[in-house]
């Protein structure tokens, strides 16, 4: 029988951990567990990073390129053809030469829900580039039913080819007992007690509200925010602020599982990986309603209903004066952390792959 190819653009593998990377690490995790007959090509302009799943239906495929936006438009989809794939998967941009084979993953569309949250320039590129990928894919894949939701609202050409794939945590984020988590924060100079929060500093991230709650916390409340990922142009300033910068999975790990909350302040997430990410780590969680976060939270986290501070510092105050509420959104967590998967998403997305292939045979 012939072997079915599938090519992805997984440039993004190997680079500092975002959800665009987590997303294709987490995929390439669950395909593996797959039997399905599958050849999975995996074009990238850089070198095999460490830590890429090992199999025999993997196949890294280096094409250097110095450029990443014209590899994307030319070098991956005309090596991916050339190398025979019947399907060619991408996160948001897919290039025209990919004909009648590709399929996006879009996480969200907060560039059209709130264009102010986007620079001019940045918004309007995402705008024009990720509609006329929809328009062009023989598939889309959304991460939560919110964003389907939202795609196909502005984004009509998406109507009856989008498909929900959940996803689910890092598989290198876990649970660290608290002796392993002290001591591979120590090179960071943070010690408990902290809450915790994870993010880029863009306007929709909305960590500002995280900085501003914790100033408002009581004075008896001996509690750091400790803030990771990168600081660019926003770095935050405040008495009780703890910038981290990029911190390792192992250190992450050790983050959320020694912070007595961690707190999700987006105004809007096509899905909130570091909810899953809390939950398996034993982190209660103190979220808002922007986008997709309730749909995945469920009924494991408090989630606060406005963008007020002053209501939020009394949730987080509220939340740690409370341990058997801890305990009980803990237990939450854990139970809502399980039902997410990789595997499945894996499943779904091949069923994706299938069907793209059957309909060009």
């Amino acid at each position: 029988e012939p072997v079915t190819r599938v090519a992805l653009d997984v440039r993004l593998v190997g680079r500092r951990s975002t959800g665009d990377s987590t997303y294709w690490f987490g995929l390439l995790s669950g395909l593996v567990q797959l039997d399905d007959k599958i050849e999975y090509l995996l074009l990238s302009n850089a070198e095999r990073p460490p830590g890429i799943p090992e199999a025999h239906n993997l196949r890294w495929v280096h094409i250097p390129s110095r450029y990443d936006r014209l590899w994307s438009l030319v070098s991956f989809p005309l090596a991916a053809r050339k190398r025979g794939a019947g399907a060619i998967h991408t996160q948001y941009n897919l290039s025209p030469l990919v004909g009648r084979r590709g399929l996006t993953t879009v996480h969200d569309v907060s560039f059209f829900v709130e264009p102010s949250w986007y620079g001019p320039k940045d918004g309007f590129l995402l705008r024009k580039g990720v509609a006329s990928s929809v328009r062009r894919a023989a598939r889309v894949i959304a991460v939560s039913e919110t964003s389907r939701r939202e795609i196909e609202r502005f984004l009509p050409a998406a109507r009856g080819k989008t498909v929900v794939t959940y996803e689910a945590r890092h598989p290198a984020i876990g649970p660290m007992p608290p002796q392993e988590a002290r001591q591979a924060i120590e090179a960071l100079g943070i010690a408990p007690p902290f809450i915790l929060s994870v993010g880029a500093r863009w306007p929709r991230k909305n960590l500002k509200l995280a900085l501003d709650a914790a100033a408002l916390l009581p004075k008896e409340l001996p509690h750091r925010l400790v803030l990771t990922g990168p600081a660019g142009d926003g770095a935050l300033h405040g008495p009780r602020i703890i910038e981290a910068g990029y911190v390792s999975e192992t250190e992450l790990s050790a983050l959320y599982a020694l912070a007595d909350a961690y707190l999700l302040t987006s105004l809007h997430e096509g899905f909130g990986l570091p909810i899953l990410e809390a939950f398996a780590c034993g982190c209660p969680v103190i979220c808002s309603q922007g986008g997709a976060i309730p749909e995945v939270a469920g009924d494991a986290a408090l989630v606060v209903p406005g963008y007020d501070p002053r209501e939020w510092a009394g949730a987080i105050a509220g939340l740690l004066a409370d341990r058997s509420k801890m305990d009980e959104l803990r237990e939450r967590g854990f139970a809502r952390e399980r039902l997410f998967s990789w595997t499945r998403t894996a499943e779904l997305t091949a069923g994706a792959y299938k069907h793209v292939i059957g309909t060009r045979s």
